[in-house]
């Protein structure tokens, strides 16, 4: 089996989970008493993934025990989190990316099923969920059975949740794309994915679908404890 490596982006400052987030990052915010982020980093184990590249920023250090707890860790730190958008962050791991196949992966998510990290992946692709309906996320336009176009709004489309997949080679396409846009100033508020979408013509992506429910974007206080009525109470 080829290595598999993940990147979990988790350099934010999580503005709209305050004031929980004055305290503790985002990503470490408990549900059900265990951290977003773990819920990602078990997922990648369940899939053979070696090596786990966390990039950190916000609060860098509350991320350092998560290296006594799996030794497949090691931190990046972020040090534009707060100047430059995500694009940093996979700036930040540009080293790493395309040294093996690779899951990119925000860090703020819930995982209820890290079934869907096992899944056989044999093109690069972008995780989605089917949205019925008008969206204002960031959704995919497709062409014959391809990711045509990556944006925000959209309707009766996948919507994007969070979790990508990148061959070896396509990583190193995205690498040095990456590299490229982050040399020019005018692109400091980039996300990543709009850098994915203006080299589609290279990029070869598909969307790998999964189920309402196996993965749970958490955006605010509100969201948080409508999950579980007890994270309010974060150490």
């Amino acid at each position: 089996m080829d290595k598999k490596i993940g990147i979990i982006m988790a350099a934010g400052i999580g503005s709209r989970m305050r004031p929980i987030t004055e305290r503790i990052p985002k990503p470490m915010v408990k549900v059900f008493g265990k951290p977003l982020i773990e819920t990602v980093i078990d997922g990648l184990l369940a899939a053979g993934v070696e090596d786990i590249y966390v990039v950190a920023g916000y609060l860098k250090e509350s991320f350092f025990p998560l290296r006594e707890k799996y030794p497949q860790i090691k931190l990046i730190v972020n040090n534009d989190y707060l100047e430059k958008n995500n694009i940093s962050s996979v700036y930040a791991a540009k080293d790493v990316l395309g040294t093996a196949d690779c899951f990119i992966c925000e860090a703020d998510l819930l995982i209820s099923d890290s079934a869907i990290f096992k899944k056989k992946l044999e093109e690069s692709c972008y995780f989605g969920k089917m949205v019925a309906g008008s969206s204002d996320d960031w959704v995919f336009e497709l062409e014959d059975g391809y990711i045509s176009r990556v944006k925000k709004g959209g309707r009766d489309t996948y919507n994007m949740v969070g979790i990508s997949y990148f061959t070896k080679p396509d990583g190193l396409i995205l690498r040095d794309k990456i590299v490229e846009a982050y040399g020019q100033e005018e692109n400091s508020d980039l996300f990543w994915d709009e850098v994915v979408d203006a080299n589609l013509q290279e990029l070869k992506l598909r969307v790998e679908p999964v189920d309402e429910g196996q993965i749970v974007e958490i955006d605010t206080v509100e969201e948080l404890l409508a999950i579980d009525a007890r994270a309010v109470c974060q150490e």
